[in-house]
């Protein structure tokens, strides 16, 4: 995928758009750009993006906004940039659904090996010929990304399905965060092990009351673990 992959990347600073273009058209990706929110919204309604390289402070409508907007309908990867460092902000671009985090002033060469890690961990979860998962009142397709929770489709952002699957994959077995991190986000995935947390509580907020979300355990002073009750 990786040759021809179309990116956008959205940002209000005409010189970063520039310079990130110039280095991701150097390894050969298609990139478009968009300058504010709104633009960015319309151009993804009509064209399917491979990833998104976005920015948090936009003006019209902001990145937050922007980022949710996305999942709401599209499991699209989603690079944030932004000037702003703080661990919350962290923490909530990551439960609005990005898949990574890239802070003002990057390195463009970073950047783009980030682009490309991120671009062939969504092409081999493509390949992925493995069974669904079943499990009493839970569904897990890898192939067609879905989760059902008693017949009924419940929407995960890509990393939470990703989450969901290594653990059950792996049921029975305890792993701490930087295991997790490594395995499901990637060995150069520079995020805090907040991140783990963060996202193991979107999931059992969407896998609701229902049994399953009693399925994803924590391990007091190690992680956690997926075990199904015998």
């Amino acid at each position: 995928m990786q040759g021809d992959a179309r990116i956008l990347v959205v940002d209000d600073e005409k010189r970063i758009v520039d310079l990130v273009r110039l280095y991701l058209e150097r390894e050969g990706f298609i990139v478009d750009e968009a300058f504010e929110g709104q633009q960015a919204l319309d151009m993804i309604s009509n064209v399917s993006y491979d990833l998104i390289i976005l920015d948090l402070m936009l003006p019209v409508i902001d990145g937050w906004t922007v980022c949710k907007k996305i999942r709401e309908k599209y499991d699209t990867p989603v690079i944030m940039l932004t000037a702003r460092g703080e661990e919350f902000d962290k923490v909530l671009g990551f439960e609005l659904g990005a898949d990574d985090y890239v802070v003002k002033p990057f390195s463009p060469r970073e950047l783009t090996a980030r682009v490309k890690a991120l671009l062939r961990r969504m092409a081999s979860k493509e390949d992925d010929e493995a069974e669904a998962l079943n499990f009493p009142e839970l569904l897990i397709d890898p192939a067609a990304r879905v989760v059902k929770v008693d017949g009924k489709e419940v929407a995960l952002t890509p990393k939470e399905f990703d989450l969901l699957y290594f653990l059950a994959k792996n049921k029975g077995r305890a792993f701490n965060r930087e295991k997790l991190l490594k395995e499901v986000w990637g060995y150069d995935f520079y995020g805090s092990l907040r991140t783990v947390d963060t996202h193991i509580k979107q999931l059992r907020e969407k896998l609701g009351r229902s049994r399953a979300a009693s399925y994803i355990n924590t391990v007091w002073g190690i992680g956690y673990k997926f075990e199904v009750e015998k």
